[in-house]
């Protein structure tokens, strides 16, 4: 039995970043070899074991066929006489594709991996890259990682080829959101969409959005949804935020069919049709006082001001550089501050408990406190 690490720890190691998880690949045995040595069986589709001490994940070499179209079609083999060679040429990119021995450190790179490193080039394994669909979604999240990266010709000819095969129409939507969602977690996130569109892939599991490429430029709006995502990046902002700066400039029937079509998790979907509907008057610098309550009611400020937060950093991130708006975002932030400094409770027990009466009273107060 040999066992080497594999993959992203390498390749990332590599390039003298982080290591956050280690996998490992084992030859020369069997699933009973594995559980005599105190491993612990967790894989569904192939053998994957936790090592019993160090916890991390340790999967039998495997080799893999496809029987069926689509990323879900594929039937794999893992016996003790699978090489490492085998195992690594099944994988989506030569930099993937780079291997350790856990004995020695010495490095096994069959497919030149370090060079396409050296070179910041994504370039694909072998023909084998086309059976699996969720490879151009991975590699589209790459490329929002590793921004510095192009991508071979022939590799982009391949998925190209893909797409006009239909191969992408086969990924279930969860799927879809799973990886651009972590792509818009990158340091890049509009790298992860040119990459689609380049790929022909964008209209046809983003249509929404692939639009909005097709849009006329207009003065008077904000800034491009793919900077807008750049910008919610640097500000270190989290997924929802970024989703709803992407989505900025879908209607509000866009927005609600992609993110039922994803299962986008709620937080996400509310945020992003909240500020599709308020984007208008969020961007108008001069709302009086009536009007900016009436903004925070709409939008529940009072009992949600974490998430009006992520509408006003949403806001900040599709401003772009217009000097006037970047201080609207900083600008309802201390006036929601002021006015939820009213005592509510001193209300409610002056008006006796009455629902109607304490409401108004306190929408009052809170314009006259804005009003000072």
């Amino acid at each position: 039995m040999k066992t080497y690490v594999v993959g992203g720890a390498v390749r990332d190691k590599l390039l003298g970043q982080p290591v956050s998880d280690r996998d490992h690949v084992v030859v020369g045995a069997s699933v009973d070899d594995m559980l005599v040595a105190g491993f612990k069986p967790v894989g569904r589709d192939f053998p994957v074991f936790l090592h019993p001490t160090t916890h991390e994940e340790y999967a039998l070499a495997r080799i893999e066929r496809k029987v069926a179209p689509g990323y879900a079609g594929f039937v794999f083999h893992a016996e003790p006489t699978v090489t490492l060679a085998d195992d690594l040429a099944r994988r989506d990119l030569t930099i993937n594709a780079i291997a350790e021995d856990e004995a020695t450190h010495s490095l096994i790179d069959p497919f030149d991996g370090q060079r396409d490193l050296e070179r910041r080039i994504f370039r694909h394994v072998g023909p084998a890259f086309v059976e699996d669909p969720v490879r151009i979604l991975r590699l589209a999240r790459f490329a929002a990682r590793f921004a510095d990266f192009s991508i071979a010709d022939e590799t982009l000819l391949l998925m190209r080829d893909m797409v006009a095969r239909g191969e992408v129409d086969a990924l279930v939507p969860e799927r879809v959101w799973q990886e651009m969602s972590r792509g818009l977690m990158e340091q890049k996130p509009s790298r992860l969409f040119e990459v689609l569109r380049d790929a022909h892939a964008l209209v046809r599991l983003l249509p929404e959005i692939d639009a909005l490429f097709e849009k006329p430029g207009d003065a008077s709006a904000f800034t491009t949804p793919l900077a807008a995502i750049d910008r919610a990046a640097v500000m270190d902002a989290a997924l929802a935020v970024r989703f709803a700066a992407l989505v900025h400039a879908v209607d509000d029937g866009g927005i609600a069919a992609l993110c039922a079509r994803l299962a986008v998790p709620v937080a996400s979907r509310d945020l992003a049709l909240l500020f599709a509907r308020e984007i208008t008057t969020l961007a108008n610098a001069s709302l009086d006082p009536e009007r900016q309550v009436r903004l925070f009611e709409r939008c529940d400020a009072f009992r949600r001001p974490a998430r009006f937060e992520e509408l006003l950093l949403t806001l900040r991130a599709v401003t772009g550089d217009d000097a006037a708006r970047m201080q609207i975002a900083p600008a309802l932030a201390r006036n929601l501050a002021r006015v939820r400094a009213v005592d509510a409770g001193a209300i409610a027990h002056r008006e006796a408990g009455d629902p109607s009466r304490i409401a108004s009273a306190l929408h009052r107060a809170r314009v006259t406190a804005l009003q000072g």
